[in-house]
Formats: C-alpha cells, structure tokens, sequence
C-alpha cells in the first residue's frame, strides 16, 4: 500500500489540502494517509500527529518567543515521517515551518519524493532562497502563472495548477431564512485564522459593527470562523452586547451566507480570493505590531498585500493595512462602496478578468492530484 504524508501549518493550508486529497481519494483507495493537520483534512478521515494550533503562530516575534517549541514540534514531525516512511511526502504552504521539516526529512531518507504546494513567495522576499529549494525539493505546485519562470530559472519541476478556491463554486442551497430575517442584507467578515491575527483584528471589526449600526439598521453581520476559533470570536461578541452579530464556522453554510452577502471585510489572504470568486465585494485589511510591521517593510519588495493588485500592480481591492486599519477607516471605505454600485461592480469586473487568466483549465484540485499520481508509479 502506498503511503503519503500530509504537511500543513495553518487552517488554510489544511483547507486546500483537503480539497486535493478528496479528488485523489476519488482515483486510489489504497493509499495511506497520516498527517500534521486540522478540522478540514479530519473530516475526510485523515489523522494528525498532533493538534495544529500547536504550531500556528504568526509575526517574527511570535516565532522567536515560541523558538523551542517550534524546534520541539520540527523534531516530533520529522521523527514521526521518518517512521511513517511515506512514499510522497506532500507539504502545503507555511514554509517557514513545512519546508524546515521537508528539508531534514530528504536529508535523511532521499528516496521519499517532496512535493510542495502553494509555493514561497520569492517574488515578494527573499528571492534567494529558491537555489536552496532543489536541493530537496521534487516539485512544486504552483498557484499563479507568474511563478513558474522563477522556478524554471532554476530547473526545479513545477507545475501550475490554479488555485483551488477558484474551482467550480457548488451552491448547497442552504435555507438560510432561519438563521436570518430576509430584510437584513448581510455583510461577512474575516478576522483571521489565528488567535493572534484575531486578537489584532476582532476588537477593531466589532468597533466597525457599532458606527454601521449608528448609521444603518438593515445589516447583519457574520464572522467566518474555523473550528477552532469559534468560541473565542463568540466570547468576545457577548462582551460587545452587540446583537446583529453571528459566528459560523459550519464550511457550507460559510459559502452560502458569503455567496449571498452584499460585502464583505476579510483580512489579507487567500480567503480573498474565495470571495473575488464569488463576485462579492470587498475590501483588505490587516494589521501586526510595530515590530513585524518594520521588518516585513525592510523585506518585501511588493507594493501591495492583495494577490489580485499584486497580479494588477494597482490597487483594485482598497487595502487598509497598519494606521489606516481601524474601525473608522473601515466604516468609511465600505459606506463609500455600498453608496456606490458602479464602483462596486466595477471591482467585480476587474477582479472576474483577473481570476479568469489565473484559473486552470479543469480544477486546482484535479491537476495537483494528477501530478501527485505520476508520482505514485515511480
């Protein structure tokens, strides 16, 4: 029986693994699955060594105050590989962690084939790392055209497969109507996967809820939420008193209520791309300490935080990031896009054009399984 090992480091990592191992469990039902991570591969029958959240964190400082740990948890997960013995180790996202344990683990045992999925960001920062990449590297799967001349300058196998939060959306048709009035039109909102991005974020969003509900009265507001966060978002709405808030964390019910959201605020990040898909609009927003903010500036050499105005090298999606995240910027950005359909749509419109020239030509999810298949036979 074949055997693969599945790599992650955060809840959205552990989202678009699952979504290519359900396609590959559709072709082979012999292999053997174990893996580091979360709800969404769990529900799908697939077992972690430990819980994710043990290794989530977020900022330099993060990191470095968590520095034994995080070599503690390394160790534990290339031991357990190692005596796994997998024949593809597969790891997803989350470099600065998935790439440290690939690297040892091809160090140890070479004939343990490496396929990486949401490749680093070399375009963004530290370019340089790319030379060391082949070293242990076997493939990488790339979500954006505009990668793979970086990874070809380097003869590393690369294959661009779209990005899976652009596959073909499936409504569930979900009744909704008892979860919400029909007159409330309802804005969705994203604070993040992480405790410490939600520490940051959620007190600011809920400060945005209040001046909307000072203006308007027909909004309904719902934070997308995993598993995992869920009860510390919902601790803090019953401190706010605020009662035109929801939390759902429920994955077919957070398509359905964001497909029939009239906006929505996420933090930068993939789930952005999930609501570009949708044709929702929105807006960015993110904040870190003063700190990371310094050394992320002395680092990345994009101008922009959102994928779809990094692709368009202008700013499609308005970003508040830092000083300019904070409620009243929020509220201001939003009131300005909800009195103004035509910017609205023509957000909509720039943003379908840029999905479109990104999308692959079947499913993110069939053509990263099908690389992981060729991969089987050898």
């Amino acid at each position: 029986m074949k055997k693969i090992f599945i790599l992650t480091g955060e809840p959205s990592g552990d989202k678009l693994a699952s979504k290519v191992i359900s396609k590959l469990k559709q072709n082979h039902t012999d292999i053997d699955y174990l893996s580091v991570g979360g709800s969404y591969l769990n529900s799908i029958g697939i077992k972690s060594i430990f819980e994710l959240q043990d290794i989530t964190y977020i900022g330099f400082t993060s990191v470095i105050l968590n520095i034994f740990k995080i070599k503690k948890k390394i160790s534990e997960t290339i031991n357990k590989i190692i005596e796994f013995n997998p024949d593809i180790l597969l790891s997803v996202d989350s470099p600065d962690f998935t790439l440290r344990v690939v690297e040892k683990v091809k160090e140890i045992n070479p004939k343990i084939k490496t396929i990486h999925y949401v490749a680093p960001q070399v375009w963004a920062w530290r370019k340089g790392r790319i030379k060391k990449f082949k070293k242990f590297l076997d493939h990488v799967l790339l979500l954006f055209k505009f990668e793979k001349k970086f990874f070809d300058k380097e003869k590393i196998s690369s294959t661009f497969v779209g990005h899976p939060l652009l596959d073909n959306y499936e409504s569930n048709n979900i009744d909704l109507s008892n979860l919400f009035n029909a007159d409330k039109k309802l804005i969705s909102l994203f604070a993040g996967s992480r405790s410490s991005e939600i520490s940051i974020l959620l007190p600011i969003l809920l400060d945005f809820i209040k001046l909307m509900n000072d203006k308007f009265k027909e909004y309904h507001f719902v934070f997308h939420a995993t598993d995992q966060n869920e009860k510390l978002i919902k601790e803090k709405i019953i401190k706010s008193n605020l009662e035109n808030v929801d939390v759902i964390s429920n994955e077919h019910i957070k398509s359905q209520i964001l497909s029939k959201s009239k906006f929505a605020v996420a933090k930068s990040g993939t789930i952005s791309l999930e609501i570009c898909n949708l044709k929702i609009p929105s807006i960015i927003i993110y904040k870190m300490n003063y700190l990371n903010f310094i050394i992320v500036k002395l680092l990345v050499k994009t101008k922009y935080a959102n994928i779809i105005n990094i692709i368009n090298q202008k700013e499609i999606i308005p970003e508040l990031l830092q000083k300019e995240c904070n409620a009243k910027e929020i509220f201001k950005s939003v009131v300005y896009l909800l009195k103004n359909p035509k910017l609205m749509n023509k957000q909509i419109n720039q943003v379908t054009e840029t999905l479109n020239d990104i999308r692959s030509k079947t499913s993110s999810s069939d053509e990263a399984s099908a690389v992981i298949s060729s991969y089987l036979g050898r």
